[in-house]
């Protein structure tokens, strides 16, 4: 079975349709927008949407690893692609709350940040991603060598960052946030039970 998986994964055809569907919900998103389908808010609504698929994407990046070294290696081919993508919704979502909440007013978002817990987070968040995507050409990685390794640990503080970020926005309604974060959770303690078994 996993054999099959990984044979399929080694194919342009599998490529295509994970490139494909990381498109899906801004696709759908787009369609919405114009069919004026998104309720009373829909800034905020696209806002919420592309801020999840986001962290999402964030934690299957994650998932990875533990797929490559549970029998699926074939896996890793996606990585860079989901983590991009990941960036790709973070930075709509981040764009689209500079144009609609602060019009692009540098002073405004200095008051935000210090004002709202939330938005600092995830500023934070989108801050520690740029130097991942800045050096994720392979190129870049060969040069950087055990660096690159290190640098690109940044992201388990990213993902708790967004863990927060959305905990603090959901007010009542924590469950998504729960959710989250204990898939995070997990895919973390699996790395560190991975390391400290190659401790001792």
């Amino acid at each position: 079975m996993r054999s099959s998986i990984n044979r399929f994964l080694q194919t342009r055809a599998a490529w295509w349709l994970v490139f494909i569907a990381a498109l899906v919900p801004v696709a759908l998103l787009g369609w919405q927008v114009v069919d004026d389908a998104l309720g009373p808010d829909p800034a905020e609504a696209v806002m919420e949407v592309t801020g999840e698929w986001g962290l999402r994407l964030l934690l299957l990046t994650l998932l990875i690893s533990p797929l490559r070294a549970n029998g699926v290696p074939s896996a890793y081919r996606f990585r860079r692609m989901l983590g991009l993508y990941a960036f790709f919704y973070i930075c709509l979502h981040l764009l689209l709350f500079a144009q609609v909440y602060i019009g692009w007013d540098y002073a405004i978002l200095l008051e935000e940040l210090s004002e709202r817990p939330y938005i600092f987070v995830g500023f934070a968040g989108w801050v520690l991603l740029l130097p991942l995507v800045l050096t994720s050409t392979t190129g870049v990685r060969q040069r950087l060598g055990r660096v690159w390794v290190q640098l690109h640990k940044l992201i388990y503080a990213i993902g708790v960052l967004g863990i927060i970020h959305i905990y603090w926005l959901a007010r009542s309604d924590i469950q998504s946030p729960l959710v989250y974060g204990a898939l995070l959770f997990v895919l973390l303690f699996w790395r560190a039970n991975r390391y400290f078994l190659k401790l001792f």
